[in-house]
């Protein structure tokens, strides 16, 4: 039986607090005029005390699970693609399973930078399309704001923000994900880097001290690398699904840098209109990039079904890739058939009592097998 992968659901989430060109240029030389014309963005939003990369996620992959018309029990994997998760471990991915309530989900993140949303679409899209698995959360989330030194003019201004989600499900109607490249070249590892905090440099004083922890970027590099594989993945995965650029509707870019877009657009020979751009709200948003742009084109109507999309991206690593869909949408389904997630309040609040629950047995284990020990 030969399934097809189809994003039939899409969510996302942002913080409310936003930071403007200038609101930087009070905090360092800059002014809006100088980061519009480098970059395109004019502003980003950032992350506000309690919210984090699981709880952007969380309310990301609920949303996507509403419009999908599935109850989180119905989820078979979640995998999250993040440059910064909560923890080195546990997984990000784990902790939003608790947090949505996905009791049958196996849960993982997946670490591939910028293009990292990209590679978790194409792997859930191989375990649906070989019978392993019906349905499935792919989850971009950052907040990239806790790895950005506010002192450094080159970086600080660029990054935002954000979580996006969509949800991919089994059917054997043909369409869904059609094909996908995925690239990487690690001699350009040290471009763009967050260099201490893992094995090789442990934190210590002295990392803190010498601003390891923050993001580091050659930008000039970067750029050059950037305009080159964009408009040489794009042409990649239309091709291997057997297209053209004339029979593509929409391209969804990382958005990364106004200038890197327009270049791609001009080496693919392709009109700026038919890419999805979102950037001068949001920054550089990361693994978040890709579905905080796609669902906006959703929501105001641009993509509509039928629709042929390459969503196409680069980033640390280095990495880059693409993913071509026909989009789809919600795929017929019954009506969630627990009672809690229909009603979004009582669903929230048997989550936490869930979550609670497990914790409790736990502990009351852990203490009758303290008194078995003595």
């Amino acid at each position: 039986m030969n399934y097809f992968a189809h994003i039939t659901g899409w969510g996302t989430s942002v913080p409310a607090n936003v930071i403007t060109n200038a609101d930087l240029a009070k905090i360092i030389e800059t002014s809006d005029e100088w980061i519009r014309s480098r970059t395109g963005i004019a502003q980003r939003h950032i992350a506000e005390e309690g919210q984090s990369s699981a709880s952007l996620g969380a309310e990301a992959a609920l949303k996507a699970l509403k419009v999908a018309n599935i109850s989180p029990h119905d989820v078979d994997l979640i995998v999250v693609s993040t440059s910064s998760p909560e923890h080195l471990f546990p997984s990000t991915a784990s902790l939003i399973q608790d947090r949505i309530g996905a009791t049958r989900a196996g849960a993982f993140d997946l670490s591939a930078a910028c293009t990292g949303f990209i590679i978790a679409a194409n792997m859930v899209a191989q375990s649906i399309r070989s019978g392993a698995i019906r349905t499935a959360l792919v989850i971009g989330t950052e907040t990239l704001s806790r790895l950005v030194d506010w002192e450094d003019r080159s970086t600080c201004i660029l990054f935002g923000d954000g979580a996006g989600a969509f949800v991919l499900q089994a059917s054997q109607e043909p369409g869904g994900v059609l094909s996908a490249v995925m690239r990487s070249d690690g001699s350009g590892g040290d471009l763009l880097t967050v260099p201490a905090g893992g094995s090789k440099l442990p934190t210590s004083y002295q990392t803190v001290k010498d601003k390891q922890h923050f993001i580091q970027m050659n930008g000039r590099e970067v750029f050059r690398f950037a305009t080159r594989v964009m408009a040489q993945a794009t042409e990649d995965v239309v091709k291997k699904a057997n297209f053209t650029l004339d029979d593509i509707d929409w391209v969804v870019p990382h958005q990364a840098n106004q200038r890197i877009i327009e270049t791609a657009a001009k080496r693919l020979k392709l009109p700026l209109e038919r890419f999805v751009i979102n950037l001068e709200r949001y920054g550089n948003t990361s693994t978040a990039s890709i579905p905080l742009a796609a669902v906006e084109a959703i929501t105001d109507g641009r993509i509509q079904p039928g629709d042929r999309i390459v969503f196409v991206g680069f980033g640390a690593g280095l990495t880059w890739g693409a993913l071509l869909a026909q989009w789809t949408g919600p795929l017929p389904a019954e009506k969630p058939k627990m009672w809690p997630y229909r009603l979004h309040g009582l669903y929230r609040l048997y989550v936490k009592l869930r979550s609670w629950g497990l914790r409790i047995v736990r502990l009351v284990e852990g203490m009758v097998w303290g008194q078995r020990d003595k």
